[in-house]
């Protein structure tokens, strides 16, 4: 019989509708991968328990033909999302044995058309990190290995990017059809790229964040990894949708991506930004970006060079914004209501001991960063010139879309994965510059797609980046095939990890 983990999602729908096997036997399939894979360490939580009764009750609808999009297909689901009854971390000691007693609407929404849950997935801490090294709950390792230039397969314990690096992993190492994550400043899109996956972060208010472990609220946005474009297009179809909870909830019909999947790109005009070149870039990231120039050009797009003046002061901005967003979302974690609480003399003390404990190092200098900026005094030096530079960003390209570009072309990455322990260890900033292509997309609230494009000299998964138009993520997708289509296929070496 064929490895029912190595089938896309979209071949998992069909193969049920065809009767060609059922949901239990796809959801155990992947449980036993599951827990074959610990070395990967993807999983906080895992529910096989209630994964194989939601697939049981799947071929129920299955049988009579009935049932919704995700009919009895199972996912992985990032531990940023509650969920109502299975434990919800955000990979954080401060929340360990907290159990909603409510569903994110995403998961909500999910659920409704049918999805199973494997587990929750690891994540770096609060969201806060670019390799998911910062988890209470130890690393994610990604299934993928380094080559040296002797040929040899190095044993380093190489990260798959954050901070949805057990949803990138997971869905990398065959663990899930699908994962849903969480990106703030690239959280899903780096790590899709690190792993040879597709991760598509949507538009500002297309996905409800209500249920989703805040970080920074104007930047979150929740989306899919998955291991295809067409994968991805049918997970967002069901994530997606105007949610009452959410004020920032874009109140409009959810378009059928799937649609837009293999549609001309003819005519199409491709911004090339000239800002995104820096100095000091790897030869192998520029070479990737002008094939993947190459590659549109040749499926019928117009490409065309354009400015983005203010890229420059993205990463910045975005690590004054973010870290003052935190600082404000992270002070109910107090000890009082739910989480971890450690005993003092006064309540002061209580708050003191409680946070310094349950937060990680990264979480911590993140809030100390953020309460500063938005001290007395430092709050027009630092936060309000930030929100002004960010006006400026999210200008830079309203100016590009109304001179008649549909999208824009970046890498996504200014490297390959790299081994953990090998960056930010000693200085953060190193840590904080793998953003540096992908902030711009949260600070201006628009759509970004990350397609696997290609590989590395040491064997590992490069990726570009897409940058829509508001509310076009259907452009990203047709965009997103093209270039699926011409790159080589990106092959997951044979399972080391069980």
């Amino acid at each position: 019989m064929t490895d029912l983990t190595r089938l896309t999602l979209a071949q998992a729908r069909d193969g049920l509708k065809a009767k060609s096997f059922t949901s239990v036997e796809l959801t155990q399939a992947h449980i036993d991968a599951v827990a074959r894979a610990k070395q990967l360490n993807c999983y906080i939580v895992e529910t096989p328990e209630k994964a194989l009764a939601q697939a049981k009750a799947s071929d129920a609808k299955l049988a009579k033909a009935e049932g919704g999009a995700l009919e009895g297909l199972p996912l992985g689901i990032k531990d940023l999302y509650c969920t109502e009854g299975v434990q919800t971390t955000a990979g954080s000691h401060i929340l360990e044995g907290f159990v909603p007693q409510y569903e994110s609407t995403v998961t909500t929404n999910l659920w409704r058309d049918g999805a199973v849950m494997l587990g929750k997935l690891n994540l770096d801490e609060f969201a806060m990190g670019s390799s998911n090294e910062t988890s209470y709950f130890g690393p994610v390792v990604s299934p993928w290995r380094r080559k040296g230039a002797d040929g040899k397969i190095s044993d380093a314990k190489i990260v798959p990017g954050g901070s949805s690096g057990g949803s990138s992993a997971a869905v990398a190492a065959h663990l899930c059809l699908g994962a849903t994550a969480t990106d703030t400043g690239g959280s899903i899109r780096q790590p899709a790229a690190f792993t040879g996956t597709v991760g598509i972060k949507p538009t500002y208010g297309r996905c409800s964040r209500w249920g989703i472990v805040a970080f920074a609220s104007s930047l979150d946005q929740a989306g899919p990894i998955a291991r295809t474009v067409r994968d991805a297009a049918i997970l967002l179809r069901s994530m997606a949708g105007h949610d009452a909870k959410d004020t920032t909830s874009f109140d409009a019909p959810v378009p059928d991506y799937e649609k837009s999947v293999g549609a001309s790109v003819k005519g199409k005009v491709i911004g090339i930004p000239k800002e995104y070149r820096l100095d000091g870039m790897s030869a192998e990231i520029a070479a990737l970006w002008d094939q993947g120039v190459a590659w549109l050009r040749a499926a019928g797009a117009e490409i065309r060079e354009i400015s983005l003046p203010h890229t420059r002061h993205a990463l910045p901005a975005y690590y004054i914004v973010a870290p003052a967003e935190a600082s404000s979302n992270l002070a109910r974690y107090d000890g009082i209501r739910y989480g971890l609480r450690k005993t003092g003399k006064d309540i002061a003390d209580l708050y003191e001991k409680t946070r310094a404990e349950g937060f990680g190092k990264e979480v911590r200098r993140r809030i100390m960063i953020g309460t500063y900026v938005l001290s007395a005094g430092y709050y027009d030096a630092y936060y309000l010139r930030a929100q002004k530079i960010r006006t400026l960003i999210k200008r830079d390209f309203d100016l590009a879309y109304a001179a008649g570009v549909d999208a824009i072309l970046t890498p996504a990455t200014p490297s390959p994965a790299f081994a953990q322990g090998e960056k930010g260890s000693s200085d953060p900033v190193e840590m904080y510059l793998n953003d540096v292509f992908t902030v711009t997309v949260n600070m201006a609230g628009l759509p970004g797609l990350v397609v696997p494009a290609g590989m590395s000299s040491d064997g590992l998964p490069l990726g570009l980046q897409l940058i829509g138009r508001p509310f076009e993520e259907e452009t990203l997708f047709s965009l997103g095939e093209a270039i699926e289509q011409a790159a080589p296929k990106i092959v997951l070496p044979e399972s080391w990890w069980g």
